[in-house]
């Protein structure tokens, strides 16, 4: 994993827009129709390749495949572990319940968001565990790696990352006897992607947005009662990734939910103890919108493992504002003065099209624009750590 040793790196957190013939193509491949396989998967590799010379030119130097062949959470699922199957939507669970809190507040205000935007080509159907998890997505992630290896040998960027979902419930346990039972499989299973994409000297990111929805679920629950089942869950993530080195491997966490209110996001400091158990090299975390914009301020008091990157965010997913380079700059400084230049990258909070769809809440060229500024922010703030 390459460190910010004599500038500030910039990365991001994944995903980004797909084309929209590949979307046309996705769309009909999910829905059953006959498509020409050959011709999706050259279109994919195409993508890749022009997504990753666009974070280059954009100035991004640790790039991802932009999740160009993912269509969305449920797909990814079931394409990569055995065991699920669609299902009709819990009453006792109604969409976003693990934003309860938020959804109550603002009621009006997601009846819209949930009702006109975060539709994907592959509707984002719940899922049930019905039969033992394993692994069937190898011919997936070799196709991942191949594209993203063949998109960076002509791009040439500094490095590369392949994001990969955390063990975490996927969806309702209706098989398994116990919630760590089944945890642990899923563990075992995508522990299969995590050496793929290691093995083939890439980064492996992995993405675990519930831990944060953990804190957000059930107020009845005690915190400690939620402390519990997240450790529980980084045990698990423990589990699937040893023996791989922490110099391979980051670990993202967000919110899961882009633009909104937010005023029930988890702190920062409540959950920095449990990010800081993963066994990873750099940690990615929202620090660029304005209800984590402040949490530097954890740096102060809490101090990274040994040898610990943090990848805060430096633009959000969650605005089409295109952040300024000297707040950005600002920012870079600060972190680097808390925990060491070297041990600062700059990234995104979250990825900007995490569902493939035809309308991303944050438009694709103002998606560029934002790494601009942060490639420019780097810069600056390069020059101020380094150069004076």
């Amino acid at each position: 994993m390459k460190r910010s040793t004599d500038r500030i790196l910039t990365t991001h957190c994944g995903s980004l827009a797909r084309p929209h013939d590949l979307l046309d193509m996705m769309k009909a491949r999910l829905n059953g129709q006959t498509i020409d396989e050959d011709a999706y998967s050259e279109r994919v590799g195409d993508a890749v390749a022009e997504v990753v010379r666009d974070q280059v030119h954009s100035g991004v130097d640790i790039v991802s495949d932009g999740e160009q062949g993912k269509p969305g959470f449920s797909a990814y699922v079931r394409e990569r572990l055995t065991g699920f199957e669609p299902t009709e939507p819990d009453p006792n669970r109604p969409r976003g319940a693990q934003w309860a809190r938020e959804l109550a507040a603002f009621p009006e205000y997601y009846e819209q968001y949930f009702g006109g935007a975060m539709r994907g080509v592959a509707p984002n159907t719940p899922l049930i565990c019905s039969g033992p998890v394993s692994y069937r997505g190898r011919l997936s992630v070799e196709s991942d790696i191949a594209n993203l290896e063949a998109a960076t040998a002509d791009a040439k960027p500094a490095e590369a990352f392949l994001p990969a979902i955390a063990p975490r419930p996927l969806g309702r346990n209706q098989y398994y006897k116990s919630d760590e039972e089944y945890i642990y499989a899923i563990a075992d299973a995508m522990r299969e992607e995590y050496l793929a994409i290691t093995g083939a000297g890439l980064l492996l990111q992995v993405d675990d947005p519930a831990l944060t929805d953990l804190y957000a679920q059930d107020p009845s629950r005690s915190d400690a009662v939620r402390h519990k089942t997240a450790e529980m869950y980084i045990d698990a993530l423990n589990h699937a990734i040893r023996g791989i080195s922490r110099e391979q491997i980051r670990f993202h966490t967000c919110y899961g939910i882009n633009e909104g209110p937010r005023v029930y996001d988890t702190p920062l400091s409540q959950i920095v103890d449990l990010v800081f158990r993963v066994n990873a090299g750099a940690y990615s975390f929202e620090a660029a919108n304005a209800r984590h914009q402040h949490e530097w301020h954890v740096f102060e008091s809490v101090k990274p493992p040994e040898g610990t990157i943090l990848i805060p965010g430096m633009v959000t997913h969650a605005s089409n504002i295109v952040e300024h380079p000297e707040l950005i700059a600002d920012l870079l400084v600060t972190y680097a003065n808390l925990v060491g230049r070297e041990n600062v990258i700059a990234g995104s909070d979250c990825g900007f099209s995490s569902q493939a769809t035809y309308t991303p809440e944050v438009h694709p060229t103002v998606v560029w624009a934002k790494f601009q500024a942060m490639a420019e922010g780097a810069r600056i703030a390069s020059d101020r750590l380094w150069r004076r």
